[in-house]
């Protein structure tokens, strides 16, 4: 993955819960916190493309702030109406107290709703 590390930011500066917004290749990537680990996917919704940053994390659940759709942090797949389509997630790995995010997508989530 050194190859193609694209973002490093501080572990600290995640905090659990509370999605955390970055840029890395002229893309904007939330980086989501949750008891199940850590996570990064596309900022923006693929439904009215608003910013995923300024919704709510409940869980392993990002809901978007505009319309309510959401969408499993761990995989990009959609949980909720209206959206319809799952989000880009990033492959990332934590270094130390560094968090090292590839702009390479990970597995396409599924299209279930």
């Amino acid at each position: 993955m050194s190859k193609e590390i694209c973002l490093s930011i501080a572990l600290a500066d995640v905090a659990e819960g509370k999605p955390h917004v970055c840029m890395a290749g002229g893309r904007e990537i939330v980086i989501c916190r949750t008891k199940d680990g850590i996570y990064a996917l596309d900022n923006i919704c693929t439904h009215a493309h608003a910013r995923l940053n300024e919704g709510r994390l409940r869980g392993t659940r990002l809901i978007c702030p505009l319309h309510g759709a959401s969408f499993d942090v761990r995989d990009g797949r959609v949980l909720g109406a209206p959206a319809t389509r799952p989000l880009c997630t990033h492959t990332l790995r934590i270094v130390g107290d560094r968090i090292e995010i590839s702009l390479r997508p990970a597995e396409p989530a599924r299209l279930t709703i």
